[in-house]
């Protein structure tokens, strides 16, 4: 029975998705592009909008396999114009379209403001001039919740950011459900915690430190830990993120909400560079004293609750941490050249 039921489930879902018009920003990004794969796997039909930012994450080579399948528009949300030519007549938008560095955004803050708050405004109005009725899943972070006021944190945690990136991300979300609720747009905010996996940016500290320590050790490096390396993180394989996304895109039941999607594990730091070189290379862990920049914006602990997207979308991952890091190992290993450019 069971058997049965599991296949009915995948029936249904293949059903949703076939045909769709999906657009997904961003979608040569990390999580972008394991998702136009999912999308393709299940029958929609799938166009990619990216400008490249170095600072984004983006990798062409992150759709080698799937480039003769998709729409690739080469544009940035920047452009109001392209951006609402794409929006117009596709049933579902996935915003993984941002500027994902923390310590750049610091450095650069004007740019990252236009590009993680003007260009989602672009995306929501040409969502609201053209396109109404498209199911628009935003893409958050755990992180714009700065320092923790209590744990595990759900999504009524009060957000006192640290860093310029996570209070634009935070203040790109609002203005999403903004939008869905002023002009009956159906939104979805799903935040993210720590993802890691296969096509991720695993060649620089600017981006996820998870992906970073797992690029050290695939070239047999040294990983470079901030003090003692106590404070704990939840993290989590892309392809539960990925099947986050197309639940959050299904149901009429996540419209106006905010969901955390986050691993059921907290590891320390320290715990997870020495996991990374367990299952993915042979370096070694070192510590060291932390550099202002970084130490400034620190948020300590941060232990996220996932059972709101358990209780209304059904949604647990299924991968646990060192299950997909021997996954990750296995793809970088075929690929690795062309993620340390």
């Amino acid at each position: 029975m069971k058997i049965k039921q599991g296949l009915k489930k995948n029936k249904e879902r293949l059903s949703f998705m076939k045909n769709k018009r999906v657009l997904i920003t961003g979608g040569l990004g990390f999580i972008g592009s394991n998702l136009a794969c999912r999308c393709l796997e299940l029958g929609a039909n799938v166009t990619i909008f990216d400008c490249l930012d170095p600072h984004s994450g983006g990798n062409l080579y992150n759709i080698h396999d799937i480039r003769d399948s998709v729409e690739l528009v080469l544009s940035d949300i920047l452009n109001f114009d392209e951006v609402s030519r794409h929006i117009i007549n596709k049933d579902i938008l996935f915003n993984c379209s941002a500027s994902t560095s923390h310590p750049f955004s610091m450095k650069e803050p004007w740019i990252d403001l236009e590009v993680n708050c003007k260009g989602v405004i672009n995306l929501l109005e040409a969502t609201r001039r053209f396109n109404k009725q498209i199911k628009f899943v935003h893409v958050g972070t755990s992180t714009q919740l700065g320092k923790l006021h209590f744990k595990p944190a759900d999504e009524n945690h009060p957000e006192f950011p640290t860093d310029i990136y996570s209070a634009n991300k935070s203040v790109s979300e609002k203005y999403a459900l903004i939008y869905g609720n002023a002009y009956n747009i159906p939104v979805t905010v799903i935040r993210f915690s720590n993802v890691f996996g296969p096509r991720a940016s695993i060649h620089s500290s600017d981006f996820t430190f998870v992906n970073y320590f797992i690029g050290l050790a695939l070239q047999d490096r040294e990983i470079t830990v901030y003090g003692k390396g106590v404070q704990l993180r939840n993290v989590i394989y892309v392809e539960d993120c990925i099947s986050a996304l197309i639940k959050a895109s299904e149901s009429n039941r996540s419209e106006g909400e905010v969901f955390f999607v986050a691993g059921d594990q907290h590891y320390s730091v320290a715990e997870i560079a020495n996991m990374i070189v367990k299952y993915i290379g042979s370096g070694k862990v070192k510590f060291v004293e932390w550099p202002m920049d970084r130490k400034v914006t620190e948020i300590g602990d941060a232990v996220i609750s996932n059972e709101k997207m358990k209780k209304i979308l059904a949604w647990k991952p299924q991968y646990g941490f060192a299950q997909g890091l021997v996954k990750t190992r296995t793809f970088f290993k075929k690929h690795l050249g062309e993620y340390l450019r």
